[in-house]
């Protein structure tokens, strides 16, 4: 049998391991180690049926197999994920899930078995329809304010201690209205840090029309489209948005924030929901 493609020493709880290096500065070398973040091919199926195989970060893997299952709308709520099963293979990690078998049947009739990367996790979808599907229109979402937004970020920075350590991944967060960060997740894929994100706060029975969620990254067309599944109606990245990610969120009633920053945000979609100071 071949030789293990990643390292299974990854502690899966700070999902990253330790690699000689070289570190060149100011004009000398240093012979040193350094925390690195693991990323690992995961395998995901339903029912005894591959799926997907996504390059993640292997740790909160219960959160990411319920969270991508409802992100993708694969399943409609958490009971509907009977068993969650993950096995250590020679070149990665299998997530085995078991779901009602109508669900099963309609993973086939979509025909999407997709390899993902860590920066995109669409790429080798089969349908134009399954790319673009509509999440139900959001009806009710909170009002925050602009304050409160700014001190959430003002505190993510500590929340990541895998980029700490490494500064090779991305976050998703999820804040109260006032700003107080309530969970955090890491990956090295920012789609893979948000569906860990959705499996925590649904496994935790966090009210999403009670908060906002933070991303370390683009909004791309994908994360609009995941978070409004899951009735997420208020989104601040940090960088910029995508022209789909803003027709989308327009379209599913969600309020997209880009260049979320210590200087200022700028909301593209349904500004009604951000007041601008503390009253």
């Amino acid at each position: 049998m071949g030789s293990r493609e990643w390292d299974s020493s990854a502690d899966a709880e700070t999902g990253c391991v330790r690699r000689r290096v070289a570190r060149f500065e100011d004009g000398s070398i240093e012979q040193t180690e350094d925390w690195i973040a693991s990323e690992v091919p995961i395998a995901m199926s339903y029912n005894g049926e591959a799926h997907v195989v996504m390059l993640a970060t292997p740790m909160d893997l219960q959160d990411f197999a319920l969270g991508f299952s409802l992100s993708e709308a694969i399943i409609a709520s958490s009971s509907e994920l009977e068993t969650i099963r993950i096995d250590q293979r020679l070149e990665g990690i299998e997530i085995g899930m078991q779901i009602p078998q109508p669900r099963a049947e309609a993973i086939a009739a979509r025909q999407r078995n997709l390899s993902g990367r860590s920066s995109c996790g669409l790429c080798g979808t089969q349908q134009l329809e399954d790319v673009l599907r509509h999440p139900p229109t959001l009806t009710a979402a909170i009002a925050i304010t602009a304050d409160a937004m700014h001190r959430a970020l003002n505190s993510l920075a500590a929340a990541q201690p895998l980029n700490l350590r490494t500064g090779a991944t991305h976050a998703a967060a999820w804040s109260d209205i006032d700003g107080s960060l309530q969970l955090v997740r890491e990956d090295v894929g920012r789609h893979n840090a948000l569906d860990k994100l959705v499996g925590a706060m649904t496994r935790q029975a966090i009210d999403v029309q009670r908060g906002f969620l933070i991303l370390t990254s683009r909004a791309s067309y994908e994360m609009v489209q995941k978070s409004a599944t899951v009735g997420i109606g208020l989104i601040a990245a940090i960088s910029a948005p995508t022209a789909l990610a803003i027709h989308l969120a327009e379209s599913c009633g969600v309020t997209l924030i880009g260049f979320a920053r210590d200087d200022g945000h700028v909301v593209y979609t349904h500004p009604q929901r951000i007041v601008e100071q503390d009253t």
